[in-house]
């Protein structure tokens, strides 16, 4: 099994600027350790010139009080010198097992 060290994105919505009725995530990183429970990847080969790089991985962090408090809100896992798309949480306390899929194209700190 692999080891895991990185950093996972918790996006919290906040209004920007104050009282405009905008929402933007406001994007905090925290780092953990972890394992690689499961590395597999696939490609989408749909219409598009270039398929899509999505994989399948599973990663066991050790949760700690913020993330036990936030997992609801986990949008992305830095992992292989890339970010990628968190689509699902499970609990399984004390761990949080996060299922990853396409690389995140989203807001960063």
């Amino acid at each position: 099994m692999a080891k895991f060290y990185g950093p996972i994105g918790y996006g919290d919505s906040a209004e920007s600027p104050p009282n405009s009725g905008i929402w933007k995530d406001v994007i905090t990183e925290v780092y953990y350790y972890g394992d690689v429970i499961r590395n597999t990847t696939k490609l989408q080969g749909d219409d598009t010139l270039n398929s899509d790089i999505t994989i399948g991985n599973s990663i066991s962090v050790l949760a700690d009080e913020y993330a036990n408090a936030h997992f609801f809100n986990i949008k992305y896992v830095g992992w292989s010198g890339a970010l990628w798309n968190v689509t699902n949480v499970e609990v399984q306390s004390p761990r949080l097992i996060l299922r990853l899929g396409s690389v995140y194209s989203g807001p960063t700190p």
